[in-house]
């Protein structure tokens, strides 16, 4: 290949003992194949964790890593254990520039060929991980065989839609690849395609949009045809590239570019997107603080399912910054602004010890500090937070609804009926600590807004704002 040229194996097993006496060479021919980057997927186990592939990742500047319990493995991951772990390495896992190194969860989702967890069990543990995906603000890999109906109606119940992700490996209908296609998700292939008998799946490869395509090995199994007896490796992810462009009409050097283009969006990979990203940014003369992507709820009307860009502002984030990348941020004179606001896209009270930090440093310099929030920062943190708040001057709660039933329409929270009685007492605790509350809604179509003021006026006694449906921010 020439050097102009690579590619990203979006999802190979490299923690596999079949690897244990020549990873470091097999590491080494990807790149020397074009491999650009490699999301090498960690499958939680019982007595090993992700312990494996740890170590992988530390040898391998390049590579990133997904973890998540495999639906074989869903009937050992009774309790909390395995999703902690997850959540505590992809808050930890870092290169050296402070990049996280997980950059999705899964694979998860659902076997019915095997059936090596019971079905109900299976799909409880891809409930949990799509919820996790949500939290940590990280696409999902998702696994699905012999049972995409049931996969694609939990993905939408769970409004997966919030975090994105990919289809790998492939087998399913082409009436599944457009419900796919229709949840905004990537359809990824392997080696299969290359398959004599494979010829259903070169024909869906050929109605998937370019655009929404990734190519992976999925090693050690499943080697393209060129292979076919050996195991499995990352360069031979180029072999399942050139089978795509003679489907497509394209060159090799096309499908590298827009699959690479591709996995580098979904799992923000591309560097060079780094430098438009905004921690601090100005609207009108209020200077906004972006800290975390990452919330529990999906919001049905959410903005950022559309763009990350807010008023020229693009806001994606590829890690989350400190205490000194957010000050640096805010600049020399932070007095020059008429307010600071924590509001990115994102729940800024999830990193509730950053925005006291934050907080305070600038409340001491004399800033005026607002905090937008969905007020279940209570339940997150499993306390009573408003009375570390009083360094805040304004609040403004997302209400969003005026009882819990329409609430839960509008957002899916894995917080259920314990919702929207949370947002009530915010509201409400609030006032005994910062001077000004607002309770805010947008204005979706059909939503009651004179029910909605009436809690907020009449029921808490709060202030009352309502945003437009079509500009949310």
């Amino acid at each position: 290949m020439t050097k102009d040229i690579s590619f990203v194996d979006t999802h190979a097993h490299l923690d596999d003992a079949r690897f244990d006496v020549d990873r470091k060479e097999a590491v080494r021919r990807a790149g020397e194949a074009g491999l650009k980057n490699i999301i090498s997927v960690g499958c939680w186990d019982r007595k090993k964790g992700f312990g494996p592939l740890a170590g992988v990742l530390k040898e391998h500047a390049f590579i990133y890593a997904a973890l998540g319990v495999h639906p074989h493995d869903a009937k050992d991951a009774a309790g909390d254990e395995p999703f902690d772990l997850i959540k505590k390495c992809a808050l930890e896992w870092k290169d050296g520039g402070g990049r996280g190194r997980v950059v999705a969860i899964g694979e998860a989702g659902l076997d019915y060929h095997y059936d090596k967890s019971p079905r109900a069990v299976q799909s409880a543990v891809f409930i949990r991980q799509i919820r996790l995906a949500r939290e940590l603000n990280l696409p999902l890999i998702v696994h699905s065989r012999e049972a995409d109906k049931d996969t694609i109606e939990i993905l939408k119940a769970e409004g997966a839609q919030a975090t994105g992700g990919v289809f790998h490996c492939f087998s399913g209908t082409g009436e599944t690849a457009e419900e796919v296609l229709k949840l905004g998700f990537f359809i990824s292939f392997t080696g299969v395609i290359t398959f004599p008998n494979a010829a259903q799946a070169r024909d869906i490869v050929k109605k998937v949009p370019m655009e929404k395509l990734l190519i992976e090995t999925d090693c050690p199994y499943l080697a393209p045809a060129p292979h076919r007896g050996k195991r499995n490796e990352p360069a031979f992810v180029v072999d399942t590239a050139r089978q795509i462009a003679a489907i497509k009409g394209l060159s090799i050097e096309d499908v590298a570019r827009i699959t690479t283009n591709n996995a580098e969006d979904l799992f923000a990979l591309r560097k060079d997107k780094e430098d438009k990203i905004k921690i601090a940014y100005k609207i009108r003369n209020s200077l906004y603080l972006n800290v975390t992507n990452r919330c529990s709820n999906y919001c049905t009307f959410c903005a950022k399912f559309k763009s990350y860009t807010v008023k020229g502002h693009y806001l994606r984030l590829g890690e989350e910054p400190d205490f000194k990348k957010v000050i640096d941020a805010v600049g020399p004179d932070p007095l020059q602004y008429d307010e600071i606001v924590f509001c990115g896209f994102g729940e800024s009270l999830i990193r509730l010890d950053l925005v006291k930090e934050v907080g305070m440093y600038l409340k001491r310099m004399g800033c005026r500090i607002r905090v937008d929030t969905d007020g279940l920062a209570n339940l997150v943190h499993k306390r009573n937070v408003l009375s570390e708040l009083k360094f805040v001057d304004v609040i403004s709660v997302s209400l969003n609804a005026p009882d819990s039933a329409t609430y839960q329409k509008l957002v899916k929270t894995p917080f259920g009926d314990a919702a929207y009685p949370a947002i009530l007492f915010f509201l409400k605790e609030a006032k005994k600590h910062i001077s000004k509350v607002i309770a805010s809604i947008v204005a979706v179509p059909g939503l009651d807004v004179e029910a909605c003021r009436k809690v907020a006026e009449d029921e808490i006694g709060v202030a009352f704002r309502v945003r437009e449906y079509d500009n949310v921010g």
